[in-house]
């Protein structure tokens, strides 16, 4: 298992989520972080997704 982190921002630039989780592929964190981005209403908010290399998976501004 891998570790990917999630970040998400305001416009201002506060931090609104800074979270960590698990993930067989870069594949499976993408549908996770999506979920994750999803269920806590962070769509249109400033967020990334990156791998352990710092790959960015998911990314909106």
């Amino acid at each position: 298992m891998r570790t990917y982190k999630l970040t998400a921002y305001e416009k201002n630039g506060k931090l609104i989520t800074d979270e960590t989780f698990t993930a067989e592929t870069d594949e499976a964190a993408k549908i996770i972080g999506r979920e994750m981005i999803e269920d806590q209403n962070l769509s249109d908010q400033t967020h990334r997704l990156a791998s352990p290399a710092g790959k960015l998976l998911l990314f909106h501004v």
